[in-house]
């Protein structure tokens, strides 16, 4: 926790300087003690502090200061920082206005010059006030704050991706009585440049877009080197674990996400049948550990960067980036998951992000406490996403086309979704329709056994139908199923195309492509079990084939 602040103002340099050795020399184990000698550079450096989070315990100016009196200084400082208790300085002649100041600006103490001895004079009176201010202090969050409207979706969109770049923030809705209007007004901000993020060191970033917010916390977009020996495409549960093994067995490694390491896996809730956790984990949990390991390894990770092609030149890989970047590589391991498949009903796509969510139970949870929710799917990472809901809405109703679970979802999520009153399922039913003004409000259901259709009240529905595989941005001509999942290893040999393109005397390994030194693994690969586990053992297995592969070129 920040030290809360003692704020000295005084134009003489010398009773300055007095004032704040004295202060310090009692103080300075539990507050900070900062000082100016000018009124006007004090109040902009008030609003830096507010916007860093900082706390102002007390006040301490002299009444008789060229730029404005103390008592004008006071009350304009007091609607920053409201809770500070306030001191003035004042010569004997000033106490008149002093005692007004006490009605004016709720002025605590008037203090005549000078105060020696100050364990007599000033320390007794300071530290009654300090004892009185942290009675009722209650500490400032001073992390990350996202100023936005609930229903907005780039709001929705920057905390996704602070949530699932594990960035710990405040959220701030605009809607509700809080700080973020005093924020917006200090720092002349309007509604209209919504949403704002404010930083640590007090800057702030209106409408900002992903690259800029990713390159203000640090994240990195640009890689180091020119050549590597393995690019691995994708941060889910396969790249990771790739990245992890490769780096570890001497490998140059670079891992490239175009949004955050764990891929939809990272947006699972509670992840309860992953070997060597008995207690369950989420997804944000074990793709944290997992990228903390492979970089500590030696793993190089770029997010959030997105690969648009890939082409070959002469024995290398290319792999370009969308900020026009090329990367060089000797192998690629393509490990870029599965997408949410979309819902194809009227009004989703228009409150996608206000009250309309594929995924992001996590980070939209919160905003639901006591509200009506809706899920759409029957799968694990519906299941999970029900449970999660749960802890904070009244009601969660799980909407599926089938008669029951058991044929789509793990029998333990089955059983702990029967025994919670609050979650619902709603059999043979489908979305029609989504309906609001500017934000979801209800949902046109239609009964698929008697086709007769309802419109019921609804705060949010998450949507969990399934998935696609992520292969679209491939051009190369890499083989695909007809569902576009990436063709590896014997199964490429059904394709006219292949026999036609690959010259090697050897087959492909298990996890390779039709292109020689192009792996993939995990979800994007056809016959892929669609398991964390799996996953993550194909990952490591891939990184098996490209030291082979490696060997003979």
């Amino acid at each position: 926790m920040k030290q809360p602040i003692i704020f000295a103002l005084d134009d003489d340099p010398q009773v300055l300087k007095a004032l704040v050795r004295d202060v310090r020399q009692q103080f300075r184990k539990e507050y900070k003690v900062l000082s100016t000698s000018s009124a006007l550079e004090a109040l902009e450096s008030l609003k830096t502090l507010k916007n860093q989070s900082e706390t102002i315990a007390l006040f301490i100016c002299d009444q008789r200061m060229p730029e404005m009196p103390g008592v004008d200084f006071m009350e304009q400082a007091i609607k920053i920082f409201p809770d500070a208790k306030r001191v003035l300085l004042t010569a004997y002649s000033d106490t008149e206005a002093a005692i007004k100041a006490i009605n004016a600006v709720g002025l605590h103490y008037y203090l005549l010059k000078p105060w020696d001895p100050p364990e007599e004079r000033l320390y007794p009176v300071i530290q009654d006030l300090l004892d009185e201010w942290q009675a009722t202090f209650i500490p400032e969050y001073t992390g990350l704050r996202v100023i936005g409207n609930q229903w907005s979706p780039k709001s929705h969109q920057l905390k996704d991706f602070l949530g699932a770049n594990l960035f710990p923030f405040q959220w701030l809705n605009v809607d509700e009585p809080n700080q973020a209007m005093e924020l917006l007004r200090l720092n002349n901000l309007n509604e209209s440049q919504l949403p704002v993020v404010f930083f640590e060191d007090g800057s702030y970033l209106c409408q900002p877009e992903i690259p800029s917010i990713a390159q203000k916390l640090g994240l990195k977009s640009n890689a180091t080197n020119s050549l590597y020996d393995v690019v691995l495409i994708g941060a889910g549960p396969a790249g990771l674990a790739g990245a992890v093994y490769g780096a570890s067995e001497g490998l140059k490694t670079l891992l490239i996400d175009k949004k955050a390491p764990g891929g939809q896996a990272g947006t699972s809730s509670r992840i309860e049948n992953y070997l060597g956790f008995p207690n369950g984990l989420s997804g944000s949990d074990l793709a944290h550990r997992a990228i903390v390991q492979a970089t500590r390894l030696g793993t190089e990770f770029l997010s959030p960067q997105e690969v648009v092609e890939i082409r070959l030149q002469d024995q290398y890989k290319i792999v370009r980036l969308s900020n026009g970047n090329e990367i060089s590589s000797r192998s690629i391991i393509i490990t870029t998951g599965v997408d949410y498949r979309k819902l194809e009903a009227p009004g989703v796509e228009e409150f996608t992000g206000a009250g309309i969510y594929y995924g992001a139970a996590m980070s939209e949870a919160h905003a639901f406490k006591g509200k009506q929710v809706y899920i759409v799917g029957g799968g694990n990472s519906a299941g999970q996403a029900a449970m999660h809901l749960s802890k904070y809405a009244a009601q969660v109703i799980i909407i599926i086309r089938k008669p029951d679970l058991s044929s789509t979802m793990s029998q333990y999520l089955i059983d702990q979704i029967k025994g919670t009153a609050n979650i619902q399922l709603l059999p043979f039913t489908e979305v029609a329709e989504a309906r609001g003004d500017q934000r979801l409000t209800c949902l046109v259901l239609r009964n698929d056994q008697d086709n007769t259709t309802k419109t019921v009240p609804a705060d949010a529905l998450f949507i969990f139908i399934g998935s696609k595989p992520f292969t679209d941005w491939i051009k190369l001509d890499i083989i695909k199923n007809s569902k576009g999942c990436v063709e590896t290893g014997r199964d490429l040999q059904k394709y006219p195309l292949f026999q036609k393109t690959w010259k090697l005397p050897r087959d492909p390994y298990l996890l390779e492509t039709c292109v020689p030194g192009i792996f993939a693994a995990g979800d994007v690969r056809a016959g892929a079990m669609n398991r964390v586990a799996s996953a993550v053992g194909e990952g490591a297995m891939a990184i098996k084939y490209v030291h082979e592969y490696l060997a003979e070129t």
